[in-house]
């Protein structure tokens, strides 16, 4: 479809007017296998409200994305490109299949992006247009998975135009994550640029939500704002992030509940760095506080520390660690969960943090408390945490197995 696209394109135009880019296959593997201390499969820890969950021996999917790219250069410097993405996930324990499954709890596929970039444009002082579904200014935490500032959606996009030395994005988007319903106007506007202190820069952003036709609905909105600094403890990055949002604007990265009026209110703190202190020593931490405020007085309290540390013993073998802690203050009770993982590593892609492949062996305890199981025998029966899932009544539990992950661009 990439292919088809680039040649009529440039069929349509002079020959020395545009010229063929190279076809990009770009992607991400993720896949394993593991079982627990009850000898059954492999079951997660989550803790039931929380945003996310320590992710090292703690995955209980594959999942792959593939993606291929090919573009037009013009004679002007721009470049007209096409990309379409299909991700493929599929939980432990089911088959895997190449489109919906009719199991319970099965996997699927879908298109993940799908859209066209104008980058480079003189009429938008060197700023990039695009249209489609994409990934776009997707801030997150790796060690958890946690896109707590992300602006991926169906729509279109005016990016980084530079004007002076800062630069500014707009997006229109009517569908921004998986499960939203009904679809929402969203108006995401950011300016990036400010240059802080040698190696740190801020963003902010904005995000107003249009009330949908449907009955109960509400405006929203949200502002965010983030410092990263480079060079921190090595070759490491330092972010700190503040978010702050009413109403459907609550959901901070998304968009929330359309029916959650004005007086409704969340505000989160994100801290995180990736630390390369030596060549053999990286790593990362994380600290997320999250304060909710509903009308309805189903207030929640969302505090997570983290932290992995990895030591590279050669250029292919090393280990890794990770404890991560979530603790949830609701009005049914505290809800607390202990995760800690041990992994030796085959890392084929060298010794920086971010180097892969990697094929992982592991280890992973948990526990949890009273009000945790109780949180998960309403809201997700079944799983880890209630007293229908793996570990039953216990709180506490173990899983071990071996997973391979990969990306390449």
């Amino acid at each position: 479809m990439i292919s088809t696209f680039s040649c009529c394109l440039a069929l349509s135009l002079p020959a020395e007017a545009a010229q063929l880019t190279d076809l990009h296959f770009t992607g991400y593997i993720r896949t394993g296998v593991g079982g627990n201390s009850k000898g059954g499969t492999q079951s997660c820890f989550q803790l039931p409200g929380a945003h996310s969950k320590y992710r090292l021996g703690n995955e209980c999917e594959q999942w792959s994305e593939l993606a291929l790219e090919q573009g037009i250069k013009f004679t002007d410097g721009s470049t007209l490109s096409a990309m379409v993405m299909g991700g493929f996930y599929n939980p432990y324990g089911h088959t895997p299949k190449f489109k919906d499954s009719n199991e319970h709890g099965g996997g699927r596929s879908r298109i993940q992006q799908m859209f066209i970039k104008w980058a480079n444009m003189p009429i938008l002082n060197g700023g990039n247009f695009w249209l489609g579904r994409r990934y776009y200014k997707r801030n997150d935490i790796h060690m958890t998975d946690f896109y707590y500032w992300n602006q991926s959606a169906t729509g279109f996009g005016i990016d980084e135009v530079p004007i002076g030395y800062l630069r500014y994005s707009y997006v229109f988007s009517r569908k921004d994550n998986y499960d939203q319903e009904p679809y929402i106007n969203r108006h995401d506007f950011n300016v990036a640029g400010f240059k802080t202190n040698p190696g740190g820069e801020v963003e902010v952003g904005l995000s107003y939500i249009q009330k949908p036709d449907s009955s109960n609905s509400h405006n929203g909105w949200a502002i965010s704002a983030q410092h990263k600094q480079l060079d921190v403890l090595g070759t490491g990055t330092n972010t700190f992030a503040l978010q702050y949002g009413r109403g459907p604007g609550t959901g901070l990265g998304y968009t929330g509940d359309p029916t959650l009026g004005e007086s409704n209110k969340s505000w989160r703190l994100v801290e995180h760095m990736v630390w390369q202190i030596t060549p053999r020593f990286s790593g990362q931490l994380q600290v997320v506080y999250q304060k909710d405020i509903r009308t309805d007085g189903d207030d929640q309290r969302w505090l997570s520390t983290g932290i992995r540390p990895i030591y590279a013993f050669t250029e292919h073998f090393k280990l890794q660690g990770e404890i991560g802690r979530d603790q949830i203050k609701a009005p049914d009770g505290t809800r607390k969960l202990t995760k800690f993982t041990i992994a030796p590593t085959w890392a084929f892609g060298g010794m920086d943090f971010w180097a892969r492949p990697e094929l992982r062996l592991y280890y992973t305890y948990a526990s949890w408390n009273k009000a945790a199981q109780r949180a998960a025998d309403v809201s997700h029966p079944d799983t880890a945490l209630s007293s229908t899932g793996e570990f039953g009544t216990d709180r506490h539990g173990s899983n071990f197995g071996v997973q391979f992950e990969y990306w390449w661009k």
